[in-house]
């Protein structure tokens, strides 16, 4: 299967989506001289760090619009690739509880470049998920993998939570 690979006009790939709009839905506190940001999914707070700020806008947007079921979405899910542990950011099941939607945040100031797209490509080793989603939460990327032409398909769209 190929790696999904940056194509010469990324730029036209990128999936038009406003993150900050859903920065009012997020609760945040201050304690121990610290941001603290809550995780829908896990129920907890987390230190505020520019990547988890990305992550949590990724969730709200793919609940409240997506419609996904917050009972089919793991944060931090642990997996091995060629014997190490990693941990992928988000992973999204379907109805039948198969691995559906995998995504890799980033902070915004690290740019979506071939080494992001070579991680993510890494994880979905292990997950074989039909789509793949990579965000800073200024550009974002989702694609849709044909494992029979070991292909990938850019999309202008995160797909829709399956009904």
């Amino acid at each position: 299967m190929s790696q999904p690979s940056i194509p010469k006009s990324i730029y036209l790939m990128q999936i038009d989506l406003d993150l900050l709009v859903f920065q009012q839905n997020l609760k945040i506190k201050t304690a121990q001289n610290k941001k603290w940001v809550f995780d829908i999914i896990r129920k907890k707070y987390l230190v505020w760090q520019p990547e988890e700020l990305v992550r949590q806008l990724l969730l709200h947007y793919l609940i409240q619009e997506k419609k996904y079921n917050k009972n089919s979405i793991q944060v931090e899910r642990g997996l091995i690739v060629h014997t190490n542990q990693r941990r992928c950011d988000i992973l999204i099941y379907d109805k039948e509880t198969k691995p559906f939607l995998l995504i890799e945040c980033k902070a915004p100031s690290i740019p979506l470049n071939q080494a992001v797209f070579n991680q993510i490509a890494q994880y979905n080793l292990v997950y074989q998920v039909p789509y793949l989603l990579v965000s800073n939460g200024i550009q974002n990327y989702c694609c849709q993998m044909n494992y029979e032409s070991k292909t990938f398909t850019f999309l202008k769209a995160i797909p829709d939570a399956l009904k």
